[in-house]
């Protein structure tokens, strides 16, 4: 829902951006490498200190990259094999520091393992999610399933809540509770989703050697 109205609605509102970072001579690729490091930057150095509101408006402001260099390679007609993987294997770097951050949190001050293991679980869970639908689709399946909780939905509810559970430090009382319930709903969600498209390429794949076996006997009949 949020990659097919949200993603749509932000990059209307970019494309001027994109347009002035392109007459700046600012390339697609540089953009999506500063947007990787500041989001890195702002999980790793405000998140394991408990700074989450003000890890996350760093995170928010270098977040956009991922939809301002797509914008900018349309606009230059240069959509290439070598942005979409850069983007895609850096969007992973960027989802790994973030939960990464959590997790040296509750490791550390936050003083709590079980959310420490929940923040690991929603990183790895993450990336083994983005990992079966390129698999799939590696292998000429079409993996046509979305999941309850892809890479948008992972990032917003997550940052929202940490945001959020950041305001406690002004004085906003038993708001810090928002973070803890986002990672275990981000968790939950998941592994739903890790089951759906496992369970997708299952079929899918039974389906694709259901039609070869046919195809075969029919060229065989002949």
């Amino acid at each position: 829902m949020l990659n097919k109205y949200a993603r749509a609605f932000f990059t209307r509102v970019l494309t001027p951006f994109a347009a002035f970072l392109i007459r700046r001579g600012v390339s697609p690729d540089t953009v999506t490498l500063i947007g990787t490091a500041g989001v890195v930057a702002g999980a790793l150095v405000f998140y394991p200190r408990g700074e989450f509101f003000w890890g996350t408006i760093v995170i928010t402001l270098f977040v956009f990259s991922d939809l301002v260099d797509g914008n900018m390679a349309r606009q230059l007609g240069r959509s290439s094999r070598w942005g979409a993987f850069l983007d895609s294997t850096l969007d992973r770097v960027a989802d790994g520091a973030i939960f990464g951050g959590f997790a040296l949190w509750y490791a550390g001050n936050g003083d709590d393992n079980v959310l420490c293991a929940v923040s690991i679980f929603c990183l790895a869970s993450g990336q083994v999610v983005s990992y079966t639908k390129a698999r799939g689709e590696a292998i000429g399946l079409p993996v046509a399933v979305n999941g309850l909780v892809e890479r948008a939905e992972r990032l917003v509810i997550s940052l929202v809540a940490a945001g959020f559970a950041g305001l406690h430090k002004f004085g906003v009382p038993g708001i810090q509770y928002l973070l803890p319930v986002a990672l275990w709903i981000v968790a939950v969600g998941s592994l739903v989703t890790l089951v759906q498209r496992v369970v997708t390429v299952r079929r899918e794949s039974a389906e694709a050697e259901e039609a070869a076996r046919l195809d075969t006997g029919s060229e065989a009949a002949k």
